[in-house]
C-alpha cells in the first residue's frame, strides 16, 4: 500500500527546544490516521512541516508524494487542512467565503458545498466573527471538504467544541473518509477511538509506537495479579510492563506486549503461581495515560 505521508529521520528545534526528533512516520493511503500525544510532544510541529508551514530541520517530509518544502499553489487544491486556531477572513459574510473559495479549485463540487452548509446549518448571510467556535470550525471543514481532497489533515479540531459539534464534525468526516486519507490530531481520545484505523503515538518529538488501532488495542491490557502472600518478584520485571504497582499480596501493570501465555509466564516466574489473574483491555485514554505517566517518569 503506498503511503500519503511519509517522514524519514525529521527533526525541528525551536532555539534549544528539540521539538521533532529523528520522527520516522508512515500514513497509508486510505487510512484515518489519529496522532496522538502529551502537550508539547511536537504534533502540531509536525503538521506544520507536513503543511510546508514550518521547514524541517533535518531530514524529509512527503505529502502526497511530494516534498513538502514543494507545497505550495495548486498542490494545495489536493490538500484539506484545518487547524485549531483557523485564521479566517472575519470580516467575510460565510457566503462570500465560499464565493472567494471556488476558483481556486478545479475540483471545487457545489452540490456537495450546498449539502455541507445544509447539514452543518452554516448562516450564509452573517459575519464569519459573529460565529461561535463551532460554526467557524464548521465552516472551516465544509470549505476543506467541498473540493474532494485527496488528503484532509486536522490539527486539534475538535478543542473547546460541545459533544453534539463534535459529532456532527465527525459524522460529516467520516462520511467523506472512503475518498480521502485524513490525518488528525486530537486530545478527544474517546472521539478518535470511535474511528481512526491507526494510531501514532508521539513523546518528545519521538513516535514511541504507530500501528492499527486493532492491533493496538490488542496488545495492551491492564493486568491484576493476587498472590496468596506478599512476594518479591524473582528477577528483573519484562520491559513490557509498565506501572507495576505493588499492594499487600497484589501486583498490578499495564502489559505492553499482551500474550496471555506469554504473560501468564512471566508472572509464575517472578511471583510463583498465583491466586488468581485478571486481564482488562484497555482504552485508547487508558493507553495514553500509561503511555504519558510511563514517559514522565523516565
Amino acid at each position: 500500500m503506498s503511503s500519503a505521508i511519509r517522514t524519514e529521520n525529521l527533526s525541528k528545534k525551536f532555539s534549544r527546544v528539540e521539538a521533532l526528533n529523528g520522527l520516522d512516520l508512515e500514513v497509508a493511503e486510505g487510512s484515518i490516521y489519529a496522532l496522538v500525544g502529551p502537550n508539547g510532544a511536537g504534533k502540531t510541529t509536525a503538521i506544520k512541516v507536513l503543511m510546508n508551514i514550518f521547514g524541517p530541520g533535518g531530514g524529509r517530509a512527503e505529502v502526497l508524494g511530494m516534498d513538502s518544502t514543494k507545497l505550495r499553489g495548486k498542490a494545495f487544491t489536493q490538500i484539506g487542512y484545518v487547524s485549531e486556531n483557523q485564521q479566517m477572513p472575519e470580516w467575510m459574510r460565510v457566503d462570500y467565503f465560499f464565493n472567494y473559495l471556488r476558483p481556486f479549485y478545479p475540483n471545487w463540487d457545489r452540490e456537495l458545498e450546498t449539502a455541507l452548509i445544509k447539514q452543518f446549518d452554516l448562516p450564509l448571510d452573517r459575519k464569519l466573527r459573529h460565529l461561535s467556535r463551532g460554526m467557524k470550525m464548521k465552516a472551516a471543514l465544509a470549505s476543506s471538504l467541498a473540493y474532494h481532497p485527496k488528503l484532509i489533515v486536522l490539527d486539534e479540531p475538535f478543542t473547546g467544541l460541545d459533544p453534539l459539534v463534535r459529532d456532527e464534525l465527525i459524522e460529516s468526516l467520516l462520511e467523506r473518509a472512503a475518498e480521502s486519507t485524513v490525518m488528525i490530531s486530537s486530545h478527544d481520545l474517546a472521539e478518535i477511538e470511535s474511528f481512526a484505523s491507526h494510531v501514532g503515538y508521539l513523546d518528545k518529538g519521538r513516535l514511541k509506537f504507530s500501528e492499527e488501532s486493532a492491533t493496538l488495542s490488542g496488545r495492551f491490557r491492564e493486568v491484576l495479579v493476587n498472590l496468596d502472600a506478599p512476594v518479591a518478584p524473582s528477577g528483573p520485571l519484562p520491559d513490557t510492563w509498565m506501572q507495576v504497582t505493588t499492594s499487600g499480596s497484589a501486583v498490578q501493570f499495564t502489559e505492553s506486549a499482551f500474550d496471555e501465555a506469554g504473560t501468564n509466564g512471566n508472572i509464575r516466574r517472578l511471583y510463583g503461581e498465583p491466586r488468581s489473574v485478571t486481564f482488562t483491555p484497555m482504552s485508547l485514554r487508558d493507553i495514553f495515560l500509561a503511555m504519558a505517566k510511563t514517559g514522565r517518569e523516565a
